[in-house]
């Protein structure tokens, strides 16, 4: 049972989804705080802050609201980046 915890454990972390720098720096270029951003879309400045940290993956309606405020399209905040 210990083993089964830690793979989980260990899988998780690898399939975490990673930090959105981008809704940060899309913030920053209109000046608008987490809070002000999670207001606009209707969620806590708590969860604002968990999405942009990988903590929390936002259903495709939050991520369209967020896109809007922030004035940026899916691809542009959300699209996987190319290696």
């Amino acid at each position: 049972m210990t083993f089964v915890r830690i793979y989980v454990t260990l899988y998780e972390e690898v399939v975490r989804i990673g930090r959105n720098l981008k809704i940060k720096a899309a913030r920053g270029e209109l000046d608008m705080t987490q809070k002000a951003l999670a207001e606009a879309v209707g969620i806590s400045r708590q969860t604002m802050n968990a999405i942009e940290q990988g903590d929390y993956n936002p259903t495709i309606k939050l991520c369209r609201a967020i896109c809007r405020v922030l004035g940026k399209s899916l691809d542009e905040l959300f699209g996987e980046e190319e290696n």
